[in-house]
């Protein structure tokens, strides 16, 4: 394949792609990016909730 027909069908390529990304619209992001960032929120309140030190075995 010569180099300018390569060239041709990526560009053809990319744009069809970039056409596709512009249309796609996934269903209700902003509910599980809350979601997410809450169950993140919460656990690191229980990880700070005084949870005891964890011990390590020290070599004698």
């Amino acid at each position: 394949m010569h180099s300018d027909v390569h060239h041709l069908l990526h560009t053809y390529r990319a744009a069809e792609l970039q056409r596709e990304a512009a249309e796609f619209h996934p269903a209700r992001p902003a509910l599980r990016h809350r979601m997410g960032w809450t169950l993140v929120g919460l656990g690191l309140r229980l990880a700070q909730a005084g949870a005891p030190p964890v011990r390590t075995a020290r070599a004698a």
